[in-house]
């Protein structure tokens, strides 16, 4: 009878306290978002309300800004310096980050060539420039324009080899009414999950609600 009763208070104990997976399982990694050309971290305010009614507190919500005009290596240079800052700061083993834009560029470019991928546990592109887009032609006068151009030498070194480096998980999110990266299949990532959506604009991406949906998902996958 005690051994019996010893067991049910160790069944209650534990049940009361959950498993160390379980309680693992329900903390996301910190999510940082990279902004797009001309962009800046206000861009993701919506983006931001969307996450923390799936949970996210604020602390957990990291908005990444960076000069536009510069060249994308040395914005990925700057990107590894606050991802490390964020992972001291909430003593996380790895970010996930959300990009728009010609931040696919900038956190492609560290998690491939500055190895970040090892601190990134999903990346999530919405309307990304990852294959570079002719409306760059535009803006030639800024080093990023110049490098977001299809064909350009850091276009070509980013997608050689292995597009999806590493153990994380990567996936875009593009549309036909972008109009902005031309042609707008050039979101898609080679070994990534794309998903095509509705019309979607480049710049309705950071609003729309059911395509933030989506992505929270895939961070919680």
């Amino acid at each position: 009878m005690r051994r019996k009763i010893g067991l049910l208070l160790a069944s209650v104990a534990l049940a009361a306290l959950g498993s160390p997976a379980v309680a693992n399982a329900a903390e996301p990694n910190p999510v940082v978002f990279v902004h797009g050309y001309s962009g800046s971290s206000s861009n993701w305010s919506a983006a931001e309300a969307r996450f923390r009614l799936s949970g996210y507190a604020d602390s957990q919500l990291h908005s990444f800004e960076y000069d536009w005009s510069q060249s994308n290596e040395r914005s990925a240079a700057e990107l590894a310096g606050y991802v490390d800052d964020v992972l001291a700061e909430t003593g996380s083993e790895k970010v996930d980050i959300v990009n728009h834009s010609m931040g696919g560029l900038v956190s492609r470019w560290y998690m491939k060539e500055l190895g970040g991928h090892t601190n990134v546990g999903h990346w999530a592109s919405l309307a990304g420039a990852n294959q570079g887009t002719t409306s760059a032609s535009t803006c030639l006068q800024n080093a990023s324009c110049r490098e977001m151009t299809p064909g350009s030498d850091f276009e070509e070194q980013l997608n050689s080899g292995d597009w999806t480096p590493g153990d994380s998980e990567y996936a875009t999110w593009y549309s036909a009414c972008d109009g902005v990266i031309i042609p707008y299949t050039n979101t898609r990532v080679v070994g990534a999950d794309n998903n095509r959506t509705s019309c979607t604009t480049h710049i309705g991406f950071l609003s729309d609600t059911s395509t933030l949906g989506e992505v929270v998902d895939f961070l919680q996958s």
